[in-house]
Parts: structure tokens; C-alpha cells; sequence
């Protein structure tokens, strides 16, 4: 699932697209795409149709394109949600969902293999759409209060990697970006969260903001063709990866054999020397119980 480097490298190739743009028309070649806009497909098209639309936006995984007027198009990836942005005449991509024509001859297209994504309407939602209030702030929100945030960690009674992943407390990390945050703080993601303390929680953020800069930088990390940027270009961070998908491979600070313990419906990927820590036994290689790799989905 796209995490907020893959977020923000869709939302900055958007801008200087969409930016200043009105919506000519819309057209939506698959409902579904726009299931979350209650009231139907051609409700969502009269209310795009001749919108203005200002600098796109972000809050953690979450996408948006304020109005001109204060409403706003919310787009949220899914799995495998993509922007395109092409010429009218260019062959759709397989999987084109939504195609949206701008006053300057331009169209940008949602393409969404799994349809876990989708895109709505957000009255009034060109700050901050209503539909997403409750997503905390993100580490590179001007905004985010770093002590405050690990203060509430600590508080909580639950694990590092999970509290890491609830976009309550903290936006845009997800099991990517946990895992190599922690392998750089040196924390077993199974860690409880009062155990840690105010200094290592506010390293293991510190960490979690420092990687996803340097995936920022390579344009987000590309498994598959599911993340692609607008222009269809890949991602490359997953060559600078340390431990997700390592499973096998050497840790690159102590040599010692990365391992993958389950994790919710996932799994963790961390260096068994460098962090170690309660949790569940780890799926050392030739035990695994799926295929070691590097998916999306581990």
C-alpha cells in the first residue's frame, strides 16, 4: 500500500498539472471508483464539472484537491490507486477508472487495479476534508508536536510497530517505512510501548521521518507496477531498503541474518542482533511459511 512517500511524490507531480486548472468535464468509466461519494456517479460529475482547483494537498496517506470556493476532490490510493496524466487521445491505461479533462486540453486519469482506492466530493473540505479529520498529523507536518506525539506512545498499552501504524497518533507510516524505522532506532517492533521511553519514542519517529525523506528523494519505493508516479515512472528506494523483504539477506550494520516474525495480518522484518526484544518467534529462512520476497504485502 502506498505510504506517504509514494502519497507524496502522486500529490507533487499533480501540482504543477492541476494547479490553477478547471475540471472541463469527468467522466466515470467505473462506479466503483466513486462508491464513496453516496450519491452516485452523476452527482459526483456535476459537482467536478467547472471546478477551479487550487495546490493539491496531503495529510499522511491521504490525498485531496482543494477548490476554488473551500470544497475539495479526496482521493484515497488503496492498495494500487494511481494518477495519470495524459493526452485525451493516449490509450488508457488497463484498470482506468475516472478520467477528468482540464480547461488547458489535459486529462487526468485514476487507475485503480484492485479498487481498494477511490475518489469523492468533500463539501467544504478544501483545509482539511471532514472525511479525514481524524487522521493525525504526519512527521512532516509543520504542525506535528514530535514530544507530544511520543509522549502519547509511551502512554499507550500496546507495541512500538502498532502504535507506529495507527494513523491516530501518528499519519503516513505504514508497514514499509515501521520496519525500517525501527531497524534504525534498534527496536523490536514488538517492544511495548510504556517500556520504551520519551528518548527512544522520539528516536524511533525521528527515524521513522528520516527514512521516508530518503524515499521522498527516489521517488517512493516500487515493488510493482501497483505504485507508479504520474508520468508511469517507478520508484527506487526499494534498492536502499535495509530490512523489509530482506528475509535471508545479511543485516547491513551487523551481518546478522534478517528474519520475519508475523505480525498482525503481515509480518515484520528486522535484524534478530541489532534488535532485540519480546515478541514472537521469528520465520528464519527455510521455515517461512510463504515464499521469501519482497511483496507489497509482507
Amino acid at each position: 500500500m502506498p505510504e506517504l512517500p509514494e502519497v507524496e511524490v502522486v500529490r507533487a507531480g499533480l501540482e504543477p498539472f492541476l494547479t490553477g486548472r478547471r475540471i472541463a468535464g469527468v467522466d466515470v468509466l467505473d462506479e466503483r471508483a466513486v462508491r464513496r461519494h453516496e450519491a452516485g456517479a452523476a452527482d459526483f460529475v456535476r459537482r467536478l464539472t467547472g471546478l477551479e482547483l487550487g495546490r493539491p494537498a496531503r495529510r499522511g496517506k491521504y490525498l485531496w484537491l482543494p477548490a476554488v470556493g473551500g470544497d475539495a476532490v479526496l482521493a484515497h490510493l488503496g492498495m494500487s490507486g494511481q494518477f495519470r496524466v495524459d493526452a485525451p487521445d493516449a490509450p488508457l491505461a488497463r484498470n482506468t477508472r475516472v478520467l477528468v479533462d482540464l480547461d488547458d486540453g489535459t486529462q487526468v486519469r485514476f487507475v485503480d487495479q484492485r479498487l481498494f482506492g477511490g475518489l469523492s466530493f468533500s463539501p467544504g473540505g478544501a483545509q482539511l476534508p471532514p472525511e479525514i479529520a481524524r487522521i493525525a498529523r504526519d512527521p512532516f507536518d509543520e504542525r506535528f508536536d514530535l514530544p507530544a506525539v511520543a509522549a502519547a506512545m509511551t502512554a499507550r498499552r500496546s507495541t512500538v510497530k502498532r502504535a507506529l501504524l495507527d494513523q491516530r497518533l501518528v499519519s503516513g507510516i505504514g508497514n514499509i517505512y515501521a520496519d525500517e524505522a525501527l531497524w534504525r532506532a534498534r527496536t523490536h517492533p514488538g517492544t511495548p510501548t510504556r517500556l520504551l521511553g520519551a528518548r527512544r519514542a522520539r528516536a524511533v519517529l525521528r527515524a521513522a521521518r528520516a527514512v521516508m525523506a530518503e524515499a521522498l528523494a527516489a521517488g517512493g519505493t516500487s515493488f510493482d507496477a501497483l505504485y507508479v508516479h504520474v508520468d508511469g515512472e517507478r520508484g527506487y528506494f526499494d534498492r536502499e531498503l535495509a530490512v523489509h523483504g530482506r528475509l535471508g539477506e545479511p543485516c547491513p550494520r551487523c551481518g546478522a541474518t534478517i528474519v520475519r516474525e508475523a505480525f498482525m495480518n503481515r509480518s515484520s522484518h528486522l535484524c534478530p542482533r541489532c534488535q532485540r526484544g519480546p515478541g514472537t518467534a521469528a520465520i528464519r529462512p527455510g521455515k517461512a511459511s510463504s515464499t521469501p520476497g519482497r511483496g507489497r504485502g509482507e
